[in-house]
C-alpha cells in the first residue's frame, strides 16, 4: 500500500505537471495565433492605404523642405533690406539727402515689412529737411496705417505734432498730440512736453499750465522733462512780467 500510494502521489504530481505544460502550450498557441491576426490586418491596410501613407510622407518632407527654403529666402532678404537701409543712413548722415530720401523709398515700397515700416519714418524725416507739408502728410499716412502697430503710429503722429508747432499750426499739433498725452500712450511724456511748447508759442497760458501741471504731478516723468519745461515755463513767466 505504501508502494501504491507512493506511485499514486507521482502520478498525481506528473499529470498535475503535465496540466501546466498543456496550458502553457496552449497559451503559447493563442499569443502566435494573435500576432498572425495582427500581422494580418496590418498587412491588409497597408495594402488598402499603404499608398496614401507614402504619399503623406512624401508631401511632409516636401513641406517641411519648401518651409526651410522660404525661411532662407526670408532671412537673405532681410539681410540684403538691413544693408540697404544703413546704406541709406550713411546717405543722411553725409548730407546726400535727395539720395537718402530715395533709398529710403525704395527700402519702403520692396524691403521686408519691418523695414519697409522704419524706411517710411525715415523718408519721412528726410522730407521734414526740406519739405515739412510733405513730411507732415507723410506722417499722418502712417499714423493712420494700423499695420505698421501701435507704436510706430504714436511716433510718426508726435513728428507731425512736433513739425506743426515749428510751422505754428497750434490747433492742428494739438489735434495730433493730445491723444498721445494719455496715460496708457507710450509718448505721452514727450507728448506732454510738445504741448507745453505749442502752448506757450502760441500765447495759450491756460492750456500751458494744464499740461505742466500735468507733467509735474506725474510721478513717472522723466527728471530731463520736468527740467526742461520748468526751464520753459519760467522763461515765459519771466517774459511776461517784463
Amino acid at each position: 500500500m505504501p508502494c501504491l500510494r507512493h506511485i499514486n502521489g507521482l502520478t498525481a504530481y506528473g499529470w498535475a505537471s503535465g496540466e501546466n505544460g498543456v496550458a502553457r502550450l496552449v497559451s503559447d498557441i493563442f499569443h502566435e495565433v494573435d500576432e498572425e491576426v495582427r500581422r494580418e490586418q496590418l498587412k491588409k491596410l497597408w495594402d488598402r492605404y499603404g499608398n496614401y501613407v507614402a504619399a503623406a510622407a512624401v508631401l511632409l518632407v516636401l513641406a517641411v523642405a519648401a518651409w526651410r527654403a522660404y525661411m532662407w529666402w526670408e532671412a537673405k532678404k532681410a539681410a540684403e533690406t538691413g544693408a540697404a537701409f544703413e546704406a541709406a543712413i550713411t546717405l543722411a548722415e553725409s548730407g546726400k539727402r535727395s539720395e537718402a530720401e530715395a533709398a529710403f523709398a525704395d527700402i519702403a515700397g520692396h524691403g521686408t515689412s519691418g523695414y519697409r515700416h522704419l524706411a517710411r519714418m525715415r523718408e519721412a524725416a528726410e522730407l521734414a529737411q526740406t519739405d515739412p507739408k510733405a513730411a507732415i502728410a507723410a506722417y499722418d499716412q502712417i499714423a493712420a496705417d494700423g499695420s505698421v502697430g501701435h507704436v510706430l503710429q504714436d511716433l510718426a503722429s508726435l513728428r507731425a505734432g512736433a513739425l506743426l508747432i515749428d510751422t505754428g499750426s497750434y490747433q492742428e499739433a494739438q489735434r495730433r498730440l493730445e491723444p498721445l498725452a494719455a496715460n496708457d500712450r507710450t509718448f505721452r511724456h514727450t507728448a506732454r512736453e510738445f504741448l507745453v511748447l505749442a502752448s506757450w508759442r502760441a500765447g495759450d497760458a491756460t492750456g500751458a499750465k494744464r499740461w505742466f501741471d500735468l507733467i509735474m504731478t506725474d510721478a513717472q516723468t522723466p527728471a530731463a522733462t520736468r527740467s526742461r519745461v520748468e526751464m520753459l515755463m519760467a522763461v515765459g513767466t519771466g517774459a511776461s512780467s517784463g
